[in-house]
């Protein structure tokens, strides 16, 4: 008996197209299927308000201006240091956490060859100016020439962002070796009750996907609260 093809299922409805994944899409796509049946995923969603973040970014000055998404690496790259389990990494055998004294902040890129991830290093003590110039160089090169490993290795925590895009929540995959991810999707107006009447306020959905093993969801929760903090006082950043 002949053995039937994989697309034999498809034919009798009309033509179909075989195209083979190139060997970038292979290794995404083992790396993601590793991460997801290794690591018990749990996401987090939350909105937090940017209204301040985002008329303090407006008000700078042509030459300083940075997008939304520096201002969220920032809040990031304080809250690894604040929360350090978030800034670890667990041993394959999972009996093992290691602190890492760093903060590189990874940034989904898509670019020709798919998703890119450039690392930006030592976050944590870099500008918002800073980091906004070496984001662009990093993403254009990703989209023009693609990026090389050492300039996507190192990372701590990476951050998903489709806030350009749309949606309004989504669980992302973890990257591993990291214990968490960070997904934003696009900051939205909504009416929010201050009490005594409702105001308009932009606000930014956040999911944050984490390793259960290693972060429960009480320090999941408070890890977002945090960063909504920290982008309600943009100045500070």
């Amino acid at each position: 008996m002949t053995e039937m093809k994989f697309e034999d299922q498809f034919t009798p409805f009309g033509v179909v197209e075989g195209l083979a994944l190139t060997n970038f899409q292979k290794v995404v796509a083992r790396r993601l299927t590793k991460s997801w049946t290794e690591i018990p995923h749990v996401t987090h969603h939350d909105d937090v308000d940017v209204t301040e973040m985002d008329s303090f970014r407006r008000s700078l000055p042509a030459n300083q201006k940075v997008s939304p998404l520096i201002f969220l690496v920032k809040a990031l790259a304080t809250c690894l240091r604040e929360f350090p389990s978030f800034n670890a990494s667990l041993a394959d055998d999972g009996k093992t956490l290691f602190l890492k004294d760093y903060v590189n902040i990874g940034i989904a890129v898509d670019g020709p060859l798919g998703l890119l991830v450039p690392v930006l290093h030592s976050a944590d003590i870099k500008d918002v100016q800073t980091l906004g110039g070496e984001l662009a160089n990093l993403s254009a090169q990703a989209r023009d020439k693609g990026l090389p490993m050492s300039a996507m290795t190192g990372g701590c925590m990476t951050i998903s962002s489709l806030g350009g895009i749309g949606g309004t929540a989504f669980s992302p995959i973890i990257n591993q070796p990291e214990v968490a991810i960070l997904g934003v999707t696009q900051t939205r107006m909504a009416p929010v009750w201050d009490g005594a009447a409702f105001q308009p306020r932009l606000m930014m959905p956040l999911s944050l996907s984490y390793d259960h093993r290693v972060i429960n969801g009480a320090d999941a929760a408070r890890f977002v609260r945090r960063i909504g903090d920290l982008l309600a006082a943009p100045a500070d950043l």
